[in-house]
């Protein structure tokens, strides 16, 4: 009984977390608009759950990697991406040669979003699991991590040197395209590991999949 109840609430107490990160990360930032453009997409993100939530619950499993997403998102805001102290122990550990935060986000920027596309459309598409359903997936990551390079690019643009801390390039010419082939990478990785348990996971949401999942 406590485990069903706490399987309830689970969403609840996973918003209410990344709502005070969001509250603590605002207060005295490192660079207050960078706060701004890192965050902005787990603003957007909670009011999007917020009005969907009724008509469309997700999976449990979902929620939990959204919510991961979202502190990473949150961390890098307030420190700025090259300055998060997570970023510095493992360039000590590990002899880097740059601050490899960002390395960490892009990865997330293609493992959750994989998980999230493979969710809506298995629920609002006739696509069934199998090899169209992966690619589909994988293509919508790609895209989403190079519409984000393209709006990292216009903030530059638009910004100057102002947007330094928000491209967090370190000096890296190849930065982009590591971004996005991290994405890519976790887009395959999220697939690959998480397949089964998500499909058990999404019949606990929309057990009409059954028949999808037996074809």
């Amino acid at each position: 009984m406590l485990v069903v109840i706490m399987k309830k609430n689970l969403p609840l107490l996973l918003l209410m977390i990344v709502l005070t990160a969001l509250a603590v990360s605002f207060y005295q930032p490192y660079d207050r608009p960078t706060w701004f453009l890192e965050t902005v997409p787990v603003m957007i993100g909670v009011v999007l759950l917020l009005l969907t939530w009724r008509n469309f619950p997700l999976t449990l499993l979902l929620c939990c990697l959204l919510s991961l997403h979202a502190l990473l998102l949150i961390l890098g805001g307030h420190y700025t991406y090259a300055r998060v102290p997570l970023g510095f122990w493992l360039q000590d550990l590990f002899d880097f040669s740059r601050n490899h935060y960002d390395r960490i986000g892009h990865i997330a920027q293609g493992f959750v979003p994989a998980i999230l596309a493979r969710e809506i459309l298995l629920r609002r598409s006739p696509l069934i699991p199998g090899k169209w359903l992966f690619l589909m997936v994988t293509s919508a990551c790609l895209a989403f991590s190079a519409f984000y390079e393209m709006v990292e690019w216009w903030t530059a643009l638009f910004s100057g040197e102002a947007a330094e801390a928000f491209l967090a390039t370190q000096g890296d010419i190849w930065d982009t395209q590591w971004d996005m082939f991290l994405a890519f990478m976790g887009a395959m990785a999220a697939q690959l590991l998480l397949s089964r348990w998500h499909n058990r996971q999404l019949l606990n949401v929309a057990p009409e999949l059954r028949t999808k999942f037996s074809a």
